[in-house]
């Protein structure tokens, strides 16, 4: 391995210390009690160096924002193996309640927390690129389920924010600590959420045909 080299895996090696210890101790203490401070002394460097990889905190909040929507978009990978695109519409709902309910701060800072998108419209570029490819994969499907009689034919658009404000809205009230307030038991939030989804689903189907 040449010196340029060396030097650019050196430089990524410190960016993913930086990004792990800033979600380790967002975590811990919550985003609003997380300084630039606090980072560096996790990772033992000063803050000047934190400030030659990222511009503020905002910007750490969007590298991480990123990170989560890539690891959500892995786990509907596997998913364009499945023919019938309404099943493939629930497989993606489920996975999005999942990843949602066992990664609540990523989902905090792709969802919610207003930092993230702060930076993002200050940068020239300021398409929401991870959202949108999200929500591309999303309308394929709901366009599909359209054209195979799955759904009534409507606005792709508007169905798709209607699906994605649902699913939103259930995991919203699990990590905002609400849906405990109706559910007893925390062992059973989950399986209420399933419950939920398969009835929205449903709701969608005209045609019968989703278990076929």
């Amino acid at each position: 391995m040449g010196i340029v080299e060396r030097k650019e895996k050196q430089k990524l090696e410190i960016r993913k210390l930086i990004l792990d210890a800033s979600m380790k101790l967002f975590v811990e203490e919550g985003f609003e009690h997380v300084s630039i401070r606090k980072i560096a002394d996790l990772i033992e460097y000063s803050p000047t160096t934190i400030y030659l990889y990222f511009k503020d905190k905002d910007e750490i909040y969007l590298d991480l924002h990123d990170i989560g929507f890539a690891n959500m978009q892995e786990l509907n990978r596997n998913l364009e193996g499945i023919r019938n695109p309404l099943l493939r519409l629930h497989k993606m709902g489920e996975n999005y309640l999942n990843f949602g309910v066992d990664n609540p701060e990523y989902y905090d800072l792709m969802f919610i927390q207003r930092a993230p998108m702060r930076r993002l419209n200050e940068m020239p570029c300021s398409d929401w690129k991870s959202g949108d490819a999200a929500m591309l994969g999303l309308k394929n499907t709901v366009r599909e389920c359209m054209e195979q009689g799955f759904l009534a034919k409507s606005d792709v658009d508007l169905v798709s924010i209607t699906i994605w404000s649902t699913v939103h809205g259930l995991v919203s009230l699990v990590i905002r600590g609400r849906m405990e307030k109706f559910v007893a038991d925390p062992e059973q939030i989950r399986p209420v959420l399933m419950q939920s989804l398969n009835f929205f689903i449903n709701t969608l189907d005209i045609s019968g045909k989703a278990g076929k």
